[in-house]
């Protein structure tokens, strides 16, 4: 019996999915059924139940899965602890990432740890925030990156930088000459571009306007950075969005930007990965240099 096998089964508990089990280990979902028909034969027991339309372990199956899982990490640990001795750094990274992020922060910290680490695969996934976090838990993925990450008991979180929060605007809109800083009460009123309502990024930008008394005139909601600038550019309105993301375009000068005057706004990026997960010495250097 080989330990793919407990893996794929794992995963497939895990995720509640033949299509996602098959996704994370690289099989059909044909290969998935063979090797839970397998381990059945095996163990000579029904591990789950299939006349249930919702996915559920057997008696056997719960039993298998928790020691199935045991044996993973302590396979998965030993692998990690010989690269270690070995000083090998090499392998795949699995990152799921939202759009902001791997679009504009994450490229340049692939550069750098491919530089050092050219052995290593990174493959990166965008994905909406809630997405991100599904993934990491069903093992899709080995890190998720975020923004204003949310506590979970099944996650470990590792705080990265803070990304500065700022107003952007067509360059000959009026509020453009009043910079370069502005008070949050000068966005009453104005027409404001927002990302949609289950978007982090946006309950925290709600929040500030809340606090500070202003209410503001939303004329469009988009799932993504690159739309909310796109809809500035023509003149559709203002928005507040990470400065990190726009120094293209304010350099280009297609959007112009102002800070606010109220205090310090920033919004905190985090990586996340699943509790008790065997990091190896690849997803180590990688977070590494995410926190630099």
């Amino acid at each position: 019996m080989q330990i793919e096998s407990f893996k794929v089964f794992c995963d497939l508990t895990e995720t509640e999915s033949f299509t996602k089990a098959a996704q994370i280990n690289q099989i059909t979902q044909s290969a998935v059924s063979q090797q839970i028909s397998s381990l059945e034969k095996q163990f000579k027991s029904l591990l789950i139940e299939r006349s249930k339309k919702k996915f559920r372990l057997t008696r056997e199956g719960q039993v298998l899965y928790e020691y199935g899982k045991q044996i993973i990490q302590i396979h998965d640990s030993l692998h990690s602890k010989l690269q270690e001795i070995k000083d090998i750094v090499s392998g795949t990274i699995r990152v799921a990432t939202i759009y902001s992020v791997g679009l504009h922060e994450l490229p340049q910290y692939i550069k750098r740890f491919l530089r050092s680490f050219p052995t290593v695969n990174v493959h990166v996934e965008y994905r909406r925030s809630n997405q991100v976090y599904e993934d990491v838990l069903g093992n899709v993925v080995d890190l998720g990156l975020v923004a204003y990450p949310v506590k979970d008991a099944k996650l470990e979180i590792v705080p990265l930088h803070q990304d500065k929060l700022v107003v952007i605007c067509h360059p000959d809109h009026p509020i453009a000459q009043k910079g370069p800083s502005i008070p949050m009460k000068s966005l009453a009123g104005e027409r404001f571009i927002g990302f949609e309502p289950d978007i982090p990024t946006r309950k925290a930008i709600d929040k500030m306007l809340r606090d500070h008394g202003v209410t503001v005139q939303t004329v469009m909601e988009f799932d993504n950075i690159e739309t909310v600038k796109r809809a500035v550019e023509i003149e559709a309105g203002l928005s507040i969005v990470p400065q990190g993301t726009i120094l293209q375009e304010v350099s280009n000068r297609t959007l112009a930007q102002l800070e606010l005057s109220d205090g310090e706004f920033s919004r905190p990026l985090a990586a996340v990965y699943k509790r008790n997960k065997v990091i190896s010495p690849a997803i180590k250097q990688f977070l590494n240099i995410l926190k630099t």
